[in-house]
């Protein structure tokens, strides 16, 4: 029975793959509640209307689509000049990726939008503002990805819409500002939000979230005036001055791990990183020269200083490899024991720290972005330093045993110190490496791909690539658009890209 059961739930999730921009048919999250069912479920009624829509608590969506969004990102990792590969040439780290997909729009968008239905039977105007968030978080990313996307037309299959038209990435960036506001406006404390694995039921933080998001599709949009009827830097500064922001690293947007099935840290038990998986010596020398003890928490020692007896807390005992060097290269440091492992906390501890889309810290920096560039008053330095700190109390906070990695540091010390130290009355090329090279210092596992992304708008930190191998832009678009929806998906590359879908292609937003 139960086996009939599972196969139900397979059958309806392998239906809604093909059918991203929505449907009738039963959500991939209830999908999953059928395999919780007893045996002695009426199974003929389960299939007595499979087109009929199930009615589902939106507190069980909403644990679903958190659980799913808040995941650790590994690919960033490569890409972003933190981690190198040593079992094979990695796509990502080689900068030749391909193709990506729409999966966000069915295991992320089509259970929100289930979610802020069923919350609307229930006039629960909460899951409606955080669904509107979490399409926000969605669109964003799938817009910085590929470019232009399905975004007004989109999820809309129970309406007869299955090929939807592609929006320009301005409509999208324009059109999910506008959604956060409106969220903003509903989110409040009247109502109940059960099934928040993030902020336990708390509407403050959550609105917290909503405002300092936004801040950061803004700061993401940094190359552009206008967006929509938005101007970027007097809206920011609009929200910045009358909003209610993060105060704390207890606000952050971030998911926290348990020792429990399905709710174990996302590289747990992973086989890759126990065995292929070592440091880039980009990242790592950025920590080595500023005598950053937040590498301890990073990387393992190589296997010779572990042999020679060298305190952990020995920067020299740390090493990486060249993240443009061939892979069979850098498996030679490993014969030679010179270079560091990932730590295998990240694989050997169920919990380890949080995992976040928006942290403090991160709010902190773009505040201090922000300062720099003259959208809002203030000095730099303070948000500047203020985030620092605050990725030190997160790690302080959060790693097991801080003590044996953050033993006698002072953080003013650190800010004080010459690779490190704020001025206000420096270049504006070298306070925007500053705060961009410290913000990318706090991302190793965090907020996803926010630091490449950061790269391409900013062009710091100076990421080692090789000659002839440029940063690509983008991703391509996944195939199955070409094989459903080719119409639009090619009137959207002809105004984008003049019709070449390509990594290298530049996208509005960067132009």
């Amino acid at each position: 029975m139960k086996n009939n059961i599972n196969s139900i739930a397979k059958s309806q999730n392998s239906i809604i793959a093909k059918r991203f921009r929505g449907s009738s048919i039963i959500s991939a999250a209830f999908a999953g509640l059928l395999m919780l069912a007893s045996c002695e479920t009426d199974l003929d009624k389960i299939n007595e209307n499979p087109n009929d829509q199930a009615s589902v608590d939106p507190k069980v969506l909403l644990t679903y689509v958190s659980k799913n969004t808040f995941q650790v990102n590994g690919d960033n990792m490569y890409a972003s000049r933190m981690m190198i590969g040593t079992d094979g040439e990695n796509v990502y780290q080689y900068m030749k990726w391909n193709d990506a997909s729409f999966d966000a729009y069915t295991t992320g968008l089509l259970n929100t939008g289930k979610m802020m239905q069923e919350a609307e039977k229930i006039n629960n105007k909460n899951y409606v503002a955080i669904g509107k968030f979490y399409r926000a978080y969605y669109f964003f990313n799938l817009s910085l990805k590929f470019g232009s996307i399905p975004y007004t037309e989109a999820v809309k299959g129970e309406s007869g819409i299955t090929q939807p038209k592609y929006d320009s990435q301005e409509t999208v960036m324009a059109g999910i500002l506008s959604e956060l506001k409106e969220a903003n406006d509903l989110i409040n404390t009247n109502d109940k939000i059960e099934g928040d694995i993030i902020y336990n039921g708390d509407a403050s933080k959550w609105k917290k979230l909503i405002n300092s998001f936004r801040l950061k599709i803004l700061m993401t949009m940094s190359k552009k005036t206008t967006l929509g009827s938005y101007n970027v830097a007097t809206e920011f500064a609009s929200i910045a001055n009358s909003q209610t922001l993060m105060t704390s690293i207890s606000d952050n947007g971030e998911l926290k791990f348990v020792d429990a099935a399905d709710s174990r840290y996302t590289m747990f038990n992973s086989s890759g990183y126990g065995s292929s998986l070592y440091m880039a010596d980009y990242f790592i020398n950025l920590f080595k020269l500023r005598q950053d003890p937040r590498l301890f928490t990073f990387a393992a020692q190589t296997t010779g200083a572990k042999e020679a007896g060298k305190p952990f807390t020995d920067f020299t005992g740390y090493n990486g490899g060249d993240p443009n060097s061939s892979y069979s290269d850098n498996a030679t440091l490993i014969t030679a024991k010179n270079i560091s492992k990932v730590n295998d906390r990240f694989y050997k501890d169920a919990t380890n720290e949080p995992s976040s889309v928006l942290s403090y810290s991160e709010l902190e920096f773009i505040l201090a972005e922000a300062a720099a560039r003259g959208w809002i008053s203030g000095s730099a330095k303070t948000h500047y330093d203020h985030a620092i700190k605050a990725s030190f109390t997160f790690y302080q906070t959060y790693v097991k045993n801080p003590g044996q990695y953050f033993s006698g540091f002072d953080v003013n010390q650190y800010l004080a110190s010459p690779l490190v130290i704020y001025s206000d009355s420096d270049l504006p090329d070298v306070r925007l490496e500053k705060i961009m090279t410290q913000k990318y210092m706090t991302m190793f596992h965090q907020s996803q791909w926010t630091s490449y992304y950061d790269y391409l708008r900013t062009g710091f930190p100076k990421y080692p690539l090789k000659d002839g191998v440029p940063a690509p832009f983008r991703f391509r678009y996944p195939q199955a658009e070409y094989n459903y929806n080719s119409t639009n998906l090619k009137a959207a590359l002809a105004a984008q890209y003049g019709g070449n879908d390509n990594i290298n292609s530049k996208p509005w937003w960067l132009q």
